[in-house]
């Protein structure tokens, strides 16, 4: 529940530099699509996350909505396991490029994504 709680803050510390600044959000994703790690790690990170959610979603306040989250990260590390890391690299890039005008705004919706994960997983504490 707490590995939920920390993606969730994750998400919201992401969306925050998102909002403040997307061209060096867009700049970020370009170097990072660079390195020999990039692939792997965006499998990993969905894969363990995706489970994490799927295990714990029923001490959660909202046990249905975390599983379906964690299907969705599993079914993402799935997807990018089966795709080429060239392309995956390729489309990374073309994506931070192409959408950087959207970045703030999805920033936003990833501020108030990233706060209903982490108040889903701790406020089962306090309910």
């Amino acid at each position: 529940m707490y590995m939920i709680g920390f993606f969730g803050a994750l998400v919201c510390a992401s969306s925050f530099i998102m909002i403040a600044n997307p061209v060096a959000w867009s700049n970020g994703i370009i170097s990072f699509c660079g390195t020999s790690w990039f692939h792997p790690f965006e499998i990993a990170s969905r894969l363990v996350f995706g489970l994490v959610f799927i295990i714990y979603a029923d001490q959660t306040l909202y046990p249905r909505v975390i599983l379906a989250i964690g299907y969705l990260l599993l079914g993402a590390s799935l997807v990018l396991l089966l795709m080429q890391p060239s392309r995956h690299r390729r489309f990374a890039a073309w994506s931070a490029r192409k959408f950087r005008r959207a970045f703030r705004p999805a920033g936003v919706l990833g501020a108030a994504s990233g706060a209903f994960i982490v108040f889903a997983s701790v406020g089962s504490l306090y309910g």
